[in-house]
């Protein structure tokens, strides 16, 4: 498979630390960031989603858990829950209000064993969501944050359809973690080559650069160098689609999605092959034009062998280049003059070649 190599690879490695950095990553972003968010185009616009504070978040959390959709006897070990993990700052937001809410509503434990301790993808037929999470009873505030972490948890294991589903319906605005959010679609619809939807999803997650985590703003901006600079059709856009396609059989996922995405494939193959064809066919016909300019026949060769009109006696001057003794020795300021030129001029490889060329002729070996 061909691969864009820097910056297709680059961008996925980061993901992989992003989503496995410490919390602490979070702590301080560098002044050059900052400075580079300013100066950003992109970054002009006013933000159009906030960062919510931790206390707001905890309160709520509260209202939820005195709501009418909590169990009395379900609220006090919810708030034991958060009391262990809410407060402190080194745990993630997210896994705290997860670990909070499935204490106070047990439904939640069947969500939480799809991505458990199971080493792996889990299989495709597990449960990704159950039916009442989406159903209108089911509180909004339960529902977001139940589809925003088993999202986020789908993309840590490269199930990126699963998690791009659960994700792309949801609202910054309403999202106890919208950087999060915002940052794993990115990354789904990056991986699928959804070019204009990850440029839109990169962007809006930059308005909030020097607030967001400092993992999520490099990589972001890592991702969007990487999808600006990819043209469709382009072998590197069929690089990644045939990327994707062995990723979705590595889990099993061999359904018409997959199938579909494969016949795209082949035909962007098939379109790629009939251009270069194309461009090899002109190249091939201008350049017998060219060639054959300069003939007094109109651009045609010779029909039969035979002596060309030419005038002149078909003699050389013959020049004296000595009795052969240092000839190919260049004085060492000028060879060394010569090496620099090569140097600056052409691949390091080539340099060592001439280098080993010019030792040959010093040592008087036969010059390949």
């Amino acid at each position: 498979m061909v691969e864009r190599g820097v910056g297709a690879f680059v961008a996925t490695a980061c993901l992989a630390v992003a989503w496995g950095g410490s919390p602490s990553c979070t702590a301080e972003v560098p002044s050059t960031l900052a400075a580079d968010a300013a100066a950003s185009p992109e970054l002009a616009r006013p933000a159009t989603w906030q960062i919510p504070a931790r206390e707001a978040v905890a309160a709520r959390l509260e209202a939820w858990i005195d709501g009418p959709t909590v169990a009395a006897d379900r609220r006090g070990p919810a708030r034991e829950a958060w009391a262990r993990r809410g407060g402190d700052p080194a745990v993630d937001l997210l896994d705290a209000v997860m670990a909070t809410v499935a204490e106070a509503d047990p439904r939640c434990l069947p969500v939480l064993s799809v991505v458990a301790a199971t080493p792996g993808v889990p299989p495709v037929t597990a449960a990704v969501l159950p039916a009442w999470v989406d159903d209108p009873a089911t509180d909004p505030f339960e529902r977001d944050v139940v589809r925003s972490w088993l999202g986020r948890e789908l993309v840590r294991q490269a199930r990126y359809d699963d998690g791009l589903a659960l994700l792309s319906g949801l609202d910054p605005l309403a999202s106890v973690d919208p950087a999060g959010l915002l940052f794993h679609t990115a990354a789904c619809q990056h991986w699928l080559v959804r070019t204009e939807e990850a440029l839109v999803t990169v962007d809006r997650l930059l308005e909030r650069a020097g607030e967001i985590p400092v993992r999520y703003e490099r990589v972001a901006r890592l991702l969007r160098a990487d999808l600006a600079s990819l043209e469709d059709e382009s072998l590197d856009h069929i690089a990644r689609r045939m990327r994707d396609i062995t990723r979705r059989l590595g889990q099993g996922r061999a359904g018409p999605v997959t199938r579909g995405v494969q016949d795209g494939v082949i035909e962007s193959l098939d379109k790629l092959i009939a251009k270069l064809q194309e461009q090899q066919d002109q190249q091939s016909g201008g350049g017998g034009s060219a060639s054959g300019s300069g003939n007094s026949g109109g651009g045609k060769p010779m029909e039969d062998s035979r002596i060309a009109g030419a005038q002149g006696a078909g003699e050389v001057t013959r020049r004296d280049l000595g009795d052969g003794e240092g000839w190919g020795n260049l004085p060492p300021h000028e060879r060394e003059q010569a090496l620099q030129q090569i140097g600056r001029e052409f691949p390091a490889h080539y340099r060592e070649a001439i280098e080993q060329y010019f030792k040959r002729l010093a040592s008087g070996e036969q010059a390949p």
